[in-house]
């Protein structure tokens, strides 16, 4: 028996992918595991509800969205942009490594302990900026809306509280994304 394949393009961390013979039933994580050697987005539950699997999924109007890749298949993804945790941080000119301000605060504030979950989190905080760039929020309403856009995302260690603060501290050193 032989499994179904078809073509699959799309780009992902800002480089062309494909076409590539995919199995038509592949999952997105799958996909970058095994194709991409792309191994940010965790295996945690399988079922879509722990959120380590998230990846970036930038729209055409540039709104990034978050999509869980262990319920999603590869071909969701046919011409689409995606942005994986391993994506997010730059060489600079020197040739270091320039983290984004997420992954900054994160190692700042020690938001880790097993770090299994981090990429989730680090992608959840980023599709948070990104939003609160478009639509700032009110001072009064920051910590509702931290906890409203990284509820999905879970941390079998417990350690939330530290996450919360990192999002907390990037939202209120970056200007315009919080009003009044």
């Amino acid at each position: 028996m032989t499994l179904a394949e078809k073509p699959l393009s799309l780009t992902v961390n800002g480089e062309k992918v494909g076409p590539v013979s995919v199995p038509e039933d592949l999952m997105m994580q799958d996909f970058l595991h095994e194709y991409l050697n792309l191994t940010g987005a965790r295996m945690g539950c399988g079922q879509g509800i722990c959120h380590a699997c998230t990846v970036i999924v930038e729209r055409d109007d540039g709104v990034l969205e978050e999509m869980r890749t262990c319920i999603t298949g590869a071909h969701w993804f046919e011409g689409r942009k995606v942005r994986t945790v391993e994506g997010l941080a730059r060489r600079g000119a020197a040739g270091a490594l320039e983290l984004t301000p997420v992954q900054q605060a994160f190692i700042e504030h020690f938001s880790f302990q097993c770090g299994y979950c981090t990429p989730g989190f680090v992608i959840g905080a980023t599709v948070l900026i990104d939003r609160l760039r478009r639509n700032p929020v009110r001072r009064a309403d920051l910590e509702r809306t931290i906890t409203e856009a990284l509820d999905g995302h879970i941390c079998r260690c417990t350690g939330y509280v530290r996450y919360y603060e990192a999002v907390h501290d990037v939202v209120l050193k970056t200007p315009g994304l919080v009003r009044g």
